[in-house]
């Protein structure tokens, strides 16, 4: 599920080469942390956090088919 995050959000991006997602578990599932260049954090989070919320109902829809439950969060 992180290359496919990555992927996505490699996507959106001017400056691919400055993404990095984070992974952690912890007892309620999983949680990205995503880090990107500070000039393409509009492009992920997008107008009123529609691209944000686009990514999190895409890849909470492919985690529930696994059983798992997945945050993703948009950082400095």
């Amino acid at each position: 599920m992180k290359q496919f995050v990555e992927t996505v959000v490699k996507g959106l991006v001017d400056d691919p080469e400055a993404v990095e997602i984070v992974e952690r578990e912890d007892g309620r599932g999983i949680h990205y942390e995503i880090h990107v260049a500070e000039n393409d954090r509009g492009n992920v989070i997008g107008r009123q956090g529609a691209t944000a919320g686009a990514l999190r109902t895409l890849v909470n829809g492919l985690a529930r088919r696994d059983g798992l439950h997945i945050e993703i969060d948009i950082v400095d």
